[in-house]
């Protein structure tokens, strides 16, 4: 069984120490990770700030050259990478609507090559025969990463970037339940960045502890659970560390009564089972207006019983297994009691028999705000949807959460969907879509879903500290 290496400074690191990888389309590992300790984790950050003084003075031209030639590089081992991807998330390596880990290799260069080539040009407020006056972006230093377990990759690739890219250096956590694809994206990285530029410990939750809330760390950038976030924050504090935090989502989605229900009906199936739910930004509560709720309902649960679900290696799977057995434990609870307070399931609802963590694709009527499957986010396959009377009511039942991250709104009048979309309490809206995001475009959550924002030029001065300078003349 291959064990996948640590590297700090540039080195591969063998603690002596190693844990398991699950294979969740079997329960079985299939591979051992390295486990560090708190002593890897003082390295990794002196490694890093070792490297911060060059790095950050290496001219932009440069930094964007390097970080051109890991997109390179990761197309060059892109099969590699999507296997190792699908055989420790689950997620098949196509999947339904081509959400799967090809997507998650394709975007993941896509975004490297994008956040390449912004810019951080000095901004001129003022320059006139008193003063001329600048904003300049300076990098932070060491930043910290601490990565999810549904997106592992892509996601490292979302924090990692734009950190090198303005000029800081990284220590960088995967998730214990997803190391591999990112311990070989780092160790592809170091083949080009200078030693100790971008470093990897792989652990569990002591290891992100110890990384959150080192003393010689100036930023955490995670993506996650509200749980986890707040605790981060509260690690942070001590040092008053910078934070980007895209943290839990429980995204709504509001049919207005003009919706043409054969034509988004599949649309609207896919934003909310890709990835088997296992996506922030999904679709994850749907309020339908009475006058199309049976019809989408029925429609929802046919398409939910076609669906192809098993190994992710398998070409034809449009749905993997869950991540792990504490989310397929969640999501069977949901079910359960969801069941048990009424709410009829259309389609799947239990777990599939045999080894891996396998649930049926699930839809549940009956319900509304007030219940767990509603106000929490389920993060697998299994929505709920919502009857509405009017409008009023479902723009009052979608805010009614306290998180904030993306809603959409479906309608053949676009000009009346934007009026709804204007109101609903999210950082993200998208009219007859939902969950599509975009390098250049910024993302990021309100109320508890988090802090700060992902992508483009707003993304990347995220990891800047802000300079002004004042030249008086003479």
């Amino acid at each position: 069984m291959k064990t996948y290496p640590m590297i700090i400074g540039g080195e591969t690191i063998d603690t002596g120490k190693t844990f398991a990888v699950i294979n969740p389309a079997s329960g079985q590992a299939f591979a051992l990770a390295q486990e560090a300790d708190v002593a890897q984790v003082d390295a990794a950050v002196a490694a890093a700030r070792h490297a911060f003084a060059a790095w950050s003075e290496l001219p932009d031209t440069d930094r964007k050259r390097l970080l051109h030639r890991l997109g390179d590089l990761l197309e060059l081992h892109t099969r590699e990478l999507m296997e190792l991807v699908t055989l420790e998330t689950g997620k098949p390596l196509h999947g339904l609507d081509g959400v799967g880990a090809g997507m998650e290799l394709g975007g993941a260069i896509a975004w490297t090559r994008a956040t390449a080539d912004l810019d951080l040009e000095p901004v001129v407020i003022q320059d006139d025969h008193l003063a001329r006056v600048e904003v300049r972006h300076k990098p932070l230093g060491v930043v910290a990463s601490i990565t999810p377990w549904n997106w592992p990759l892509m996601i490292a690739i979302w924090h990692v970037i734009p950190a090198l890219r303005a000029g800081n250096t990284v220590v960088l956590k995967p998730s214990e339940y997803t190391p591999l694809a990112t311990a070989r994206l780092v160790e592809l990285a170091n083949q080009i960045l200078p030693a100790g530029v971008l470093n990897l410990v792989t652990g569990g939750g002591a290891v992100g502890a110890a990384l959150a809330g080192h003393a010689e760390v100036n930023k955490v950038v995670f993506t996650g659970s509200t749980r986890t976030g707040k605790r981060i924050m509260e690690m942070a504090a001590t040092t008053l560390k910078r934070l980007t935090l895209e943290l839990g989502g429980n995204d709504a989605g509001i049919v207005l009564p003009d919706a043409d229900i054969p034509k988004i009906a599949a649309q609207l199936f896919g934003a909310a089972f890709h990835n088997n739910g296992q996506t922030c930004a999904c679709l994850k509560r749907l309020y339908v207006h009475e006058r199309h709720y049976e019809e989408l309902c029925a429609e929802l649960a046919r398409l939910a019983a076609e669906m192809k679900v098993g190994d992710g290696m398998d070409p034809a799977t449009q749905l993997g297994p869950l991540q792990n057995q504490a989310q397929l434990d969640i999501v069977r609870t949901l079910s359960e009691e969801a069941r048990a307070l009424g709410g009829t399931i259309l389609a799947g609802g239990k777990a599939k028999p045999g080894p891996g963590y396998f649930f049926e694709p699930t839809i549940v009527a009956g319900l509304t705000n007030g219940t767990r499957l509603v106000d929490e986010e389920q993060f697998g396959p299994i929505l709920p949807v919502i009857r509405y009377r009017d409008v009023e009511e479902a723009v009052r039942l979608a805010n009614d959460n306290p998180n904030g991250l993306g809603g959409s709104v479906w309608s053949s009048d676009v000009s009346r969907a934007e009026e709804v979309a204007r109101r609903l309490q999210c950082g993200s809206v998208w009219i007859n879509g939902h969950g599509a995001v975009q390098p250049d475009a910024p993302f990021g959550g309100i109320k508890q879903s988090g802090i700060g924002v992902e992508f483009g030029r707003q993304g990347l001065l995220e990891f800047c500290s802000v300079q002004t300078l004042k030249i008086l003349k003479q």
